[in-house]
C-alpha cells in the first residue's frame, strides 16, 4: 500500500444491487471458550461453538459487521461466568456494534457438559457427556433464553412384556402339569434356564428437550434439569456398571415399562411443575430393536 493510500477500501458499505431486508446475517461455528457455573459454585471452562447473526433493517445497505460480532463474542464470553446478565450485555453490545443496521440479534451456543454419575449398586462412577444448546435471542421485546439438553435412557416395551409374562406362564403350566411343587421346587424353576421362555425387547432411547426459561433465572441449571429427566424416565443409561449395577438396572427397567407416549408423559409432568421453565417442547425417540423404525412422541407445555 502506498503513501497516498493510508485507508483500506470497505466495498461493505457499498449500496446494496438489489435492496432488501434480511432476517438473519452472521457467521456459524465459530469456535470458543465458555466459562459455565455449576451448582457447586466451581466453574469450568469448555470448548464451545457458535453462530451469531443479526437482522440487516437497512435494505441499502449491502452487509453487516460481521468482524465486530466475531470480536465481541471472543473476548466477552472467555471472560465471565455464562449467565443471562452476562449474554444480555454481549448482544446489547453486538447490536450497538452495527451502528443502526440491526435492531435483533440471535446467539446460540453448543458444547457437551460432562457430569460425573454414580452407579446404581456399586461404589464406583464415571462420566458421562450431555449435549447442551443455548440460544439467546435480543429484540424490542427483550432477551429469551432457550435452554436444549439431551438424555438417553432404556425403555423397555410393555406389549413385549406382556407377551413374555405369558410364555413364562405358559411354560410353567407345561412343566408342573398335574404337580404341586413346593416353593423350593418353583424357586429353582425360576432360576434355570427352563424360568426364561421369552425376554421383553429394550432399547436405548433419547429425550431431546427444548426450555424457555422463565425470565428470573440468570444461570443454566444443566445439572438440576438433568436429574429431573433422569429421575422421572428412572432409567438412564449407565457409566461403571458391575453385575450388582447390571441387575439393578434390569430391576428398574421392569419397574418402568414404558412406551414412547409413557415416556412423553413423563418429562411433561416434571417440567410443567418447574417454576425455572417457561415453556417446553420435549420429543422423545425409542430407537427400537424389533423394528426398523423409531418410535417417538412430541410433547409441548
Amino acid at each position: 500500500m502506498s503513501a497516498r493510500s493510508p485507508f483500506l477500501p470497505d466495498v461493505a458499505g457499498d449500496q446494496a444491487q438489489a435492496a432488501r431486508l434480511l432476517d438473519w446475517v452472521g457467521m456459524a461455528r465459530i469456535a470458543l471458550p465458555l466459562r459455565i457455573g455449576g451448582s457447586d459454585g466451581a466453574e469450568v471452562t469448555v470448548a464451545a461453538s457458535a453462530d451469531i447473526g443479526v437482522n440487516l433493517v437497512d435494505a441499502d445497505a449491502r452487509g453487516i459487521h460481521m468482524s465486530r460480532l466475531y470480536l465481541h463474542l471472543q473476548d466477552a464470553l472467555s471472560s465471565e461466568v455464562l449467565s443471562r446478565a452476562s449474554l444480555q450485555r454481549v448482544l446489547q453490545d453486538c447490536i450497538a456494534s452495527q451502528r443502526g443496521l440491526a435492531d435483533r440479534v440471535q446467539l446460540t451456543l453448543r458444547y457437551a457438559q460432562l457430569l460425573r454419575r454414580p452407579a446404581l449398586a456399586s461404589a464406583h462412577s464415571g462420566w458421562k457427556s450431555y449435549p447442551v444448546g443455548i440460544d439467546a435471542v435480543l429484540d424490542a421485546d427483550g432477551l429469551e433464553l432457550t435452554l436444549s439438553l439431551a438424555v438417553e435412557y432404556s425403555s423397555t416395551c410393555p406389549a413385549s412384556a406382556a407377551l413374555s409374562r405369558q410364555l413364562n406362564a405358559a411354560r410353567f403350566a407345561d412343566d408342573f402339569a398335574g404337580a404341586s411343587p413346593d416353593v423350593d421346587a418353583v424357586h429353582d424353576w425360576l432360576a434355570s434356564p427352563r424360568g426364561l421362555a421369552a425376554t421383553p425387547h429394550a432399547q436405548r432411547s433419547r429425550a431431546d428437550v427444548r426450555f424457555v426459561l422463565a425470565g428470573n433465572v440468570d444461570g443454566f441449571p444443566v445439572l438440576d434439569l438433568v436429574d429431573a429427566l433422569e429421575h422421572a424416565l428412572a432409567t438412564p443409561v449407565q457409566t461403571a456398571v458391575k453385575r450388582e449395577d447390571e441387575q439393578a438396572f434390569a430391576s428398574l427397567n421392569a419397574e418402568n415399562l414404558m412406551f414412547c407416549e409413557d415416556a412423553a408423559r413423563r418429562v411433561a409432568a416434571v417440567l410443567t411443575t418447574d417454576p425455572r421453565v417457561a415453556r417446553f417442547d420435549a420429543t422423545v425417540s425409542h430407537f427400537e430393536s424389533l423394528h426398523a423404525h423409531d418410535a417417538v412422541a412430541r410433547v409441548r407445555g
